[in-house]
């Protein structure tokens, strides 16, 4: 596992920004996983710049998101549909059929997942799949247990998702208490993956999966198992302030 230490959030954004702009260079066909949360959110921001002063085109690219809540509707300002046309796809030139975001108002959410694979599979995989990581180092929406799916899947969200997810929602209560997320397995197939992680509560999610030890207590240390994964962090997840 590569890792780059940054100073703070900043720098831990614009070194995420530069590798994947480097990926549109080289493949402008490129397919991007892409994550949310405030983690990236500086990331989506470096990459908007660059792509208004030309720097960078995603008019060939396609996308997928990791994950997003069940059931919620679209139009939801907290579903994650929203979040990315918010932040991110409103203000680059992608083409909206090139966007692939998991369906929180599916009739039949095994169904949506399947669909959801296969359109993976046909997109020829993903080259580069950005992740955050989560407290308890979930990845995706793919939850600490004693076994971890590999495909693409639906599942219950523990209670420190929850309360880490309600800062966004009037109420506790509010957040969904499902998620449909990308497996494990869907994960791993990316030919590469680029995980950022910001701030002093990401720390021991940060230390166990540097600690190399694979472990389902904590889905990101799979990520050992992967020969291209780079880590860019800043002091504070690494513990050093």
């Amino acid at each position: 596992m590569n890792l780059i230490k940054c100073n703070n959030y900043d720098e831990m954004s614009a070194q995420a920004a530069k590798i994947i702009a480097a990926q549109l260079m080289k493949k402008p066909n490129c397919v991007l996983g892409l994550p949310t949360g405030s983690t990236p959110l500086g990331v989506y921001g470096i990459l908007v710049q660059m792509n208004k002063n030309d720097k960078i085109d995603f008019t060939k690219v396609k996308t997928f998101n990791l994950d997003e809540y069940y059931p919620i509707s679209k139009k939801n300002t907290q579903s994650y549909h929203f979040f990315m046309h918010d932040n991110f796809f409103n203000h680059i030139n992608i083409d909206e059929q090139n966007v692939n975001i998991l369906n929180g108002e599916a009739e039949n959410p095994q169904i949506e997942c399947e669909l959801y694979e296969e359109k993976i599979k046909n997109s020829g995989g993903i080259d580069l799949q950005l992740l955050g990581i989560g407290q308890n180092g979930h990845i995706g929406f793919n939850e600490p247990g004693k076994a971890l799916k590999s495909k693409t899947h639906l599942i219950e969200l523990t209670q420190n998702t929850i309360n880490a997810n309600s800062r966004f929602f009037e109420k506790t209560e509010d957040v969904p208490k499902k998620s449909l997320t990308m497996g494990i397995g869907t994960i791993m197939k990316a030919k590469e993956i680029v995980i950022i992680a910001s701030g002093r509560e990401k720390a021991n999610a940060v230390y166990e999966l540097l600690s190399g030890e694979i472990t389902t207590a904590n889905p990101s240390t799979i990520l050992n198992a992967h020969n291209n994964v780079t880590l860019i962090a800043d002091a504070a997840a690494l513990g050093e302030n």
